[in-house]
C-alpha cells in the first residue's frame, strides 16, 4: 500500500495526497503537540511538512514505511523549531545584557557629569583659600601636609 500511495503522490495525484493529508493530519498534529506544547505551532509544523512533501514529491525516496517517514519529518521539524527558539532566546538574553551594560555606562556618565557640575557649583561658593585647598586635595591628590607646605599654612 505504501509503495502505491508513494507512486501516486510522486506522479502528482492530488486526490491521493489529499487522502494522505486527511488520514495523517490530526495524528501528526497531536504528535507535534507533544514536542511543542502549542497547538498553533504544531499545526504549522505539520502543514509545512505536508507542503515540503508535496514540493519534493518527485525526489522522494522512502526506505521505511510512509507513516514512519511522516512522523520522522514532523519530529525533526519540531526539534529544529525548538532549537531555533533556544537560539532566539539566547540572542534576546544577550541583547538585554548588552543593553543593560550600555544603560549602566550611560547612567554612570550622566551621574558623573551631574556630580562634576554640583562640585563646581559648591566650589564657587567656597572662600578662595578653601577652594584652593579643596582643588589641591581633590584634583591633584595632594596630602594635607603637602598642601600646607605648598601654601605655607598650618595643616589644620
Amino acid at each position: 500500500m505504501d509503495n502505491q500511495v508513494l507512486d501516486t503522490i510522486k506522479s502528482g495525484n492530488e486526490s491521493a495526497f489529499e487522502m494522505i493529508f486527511k488520514s495523517y493530519y490530526q495524528p501528526l498534529c497531536r504528535y507535534a503537540y507533544t514536542f511543542l506544547q502549542d497547538r498553533e505551532e504544531a499545526e504549522e509544523v505539520v502543514q509545512s511538512v505536508f507542503i515540503s512533501l508535496w514540493e519534493k514529491r518527485h525526489a522522494l525516496e522512502i526506505q521505511t514505511s510512509f507513516k514512519a517517514y511522516l512522523y520522522r519529518m514532523v519530529r525533526n521539524s519540531c526539534l529544529n523549531l525548538i532549537k531555533h527558539e533556544k537560539v532566539k532566546q539566547q540572542h534576546v538574553a544577550h541583547e538585554l545584557a548588552v543593553a543593560e551594560v550600555s544603560y549602566d555606562a550611560v547612567s554612570e556618565r550622566v551621574n558623573a557629569s551631574e556630580l562634576t557640575l554640583k562640585i563646581a557649583e559648591a566650589m564657587k561658593a567656597l572662600p578662595e583659600q578653601c577652594r584652593l585647598v579643596f582643588q589641591l586635595s581633590r584634583f591633584e591628590e595632594l596630602k594635607y601636609q603637602e598642601i600646607a607646605d605648598q601654601l605655607q599654612i598650618s595643616v589644620k
